[in-house]
């Protein structure tokens, strides 16, 4: 019998990890919609404000570092300097973070976010773990696991240890 839905039971040949391409192609389609689902929440309440996802990831990752230097943060995202100037400078003329000179070198700029910063993060964030939560809760302890793993090896190999460090010291 074949299997015409990936929610079903794994075929034996999964079991042992030998995948087909076709297989492998409907791995990649899931990711692609379930990106689409993970970001369609913030997506809305960005739009009220006239941001985009470039604006929801930097307002992420200065909240889970306040203090975070700019030139950190260019490494987080891997973005150029020009595209992260712009999102600042936008975030930082609405309010919603605040841009200090660094205590030990006046050169570095360290990004915190405001109250206002802070409350549309939290916003943000709500939306994205009711769903995580969720799916989470309806997969099981193992298949969090399972996708922990798989989400750890599609991490590019020169930046999985940096990455997963950042993960555990958040924890």
């Amino acid at each position: 019998m074949q299997r015409n839905r990936i929610s079903q039971q794994p075929a034996r040949s999964e079991q042992l990890l030998f995948l087909t391409d076709d297989q492998i192609r409907q791995g990649i389609e899931m990711m692609f919609f379930a990106y689409r689902g993970f970001t369609a929440d913030p997506d809305l309440i960005l739009e009220t404000y006239t941001y985009g996802r470039a604006h929801h990831r930097a307002i992420h990752f200065i909240n889970r570092t306040p203090g975070l230097a700019v030139n950190d943060l260019l490494d987080i995202l891997g973005v150029t300097k020009q595209s992260l100037n712009r999102v600042l400078r936008q975030l930082v003329n609405d309010g919603l973070v605040d841009s200090r000179i660094g205590k030990q070198d006046r050169r570095q700029r360290n990004l915190f976010l405001t109250d206002v910063g802070e409350k549309l993060e939290r916003e943000l964030s709500d939306a994205q773990r009711k769903r995580i939560r969720k799916a989470y809760s309806n997969a099981g302890p193992e298949a969090v696991h399972g996708f922990r793993k798989v989400l750890e090896q599609i991490i590019d190999p020169s930046l999985r240890d940096k990455v997963l460090n950042r993960a555990n010291e958040k924890r």
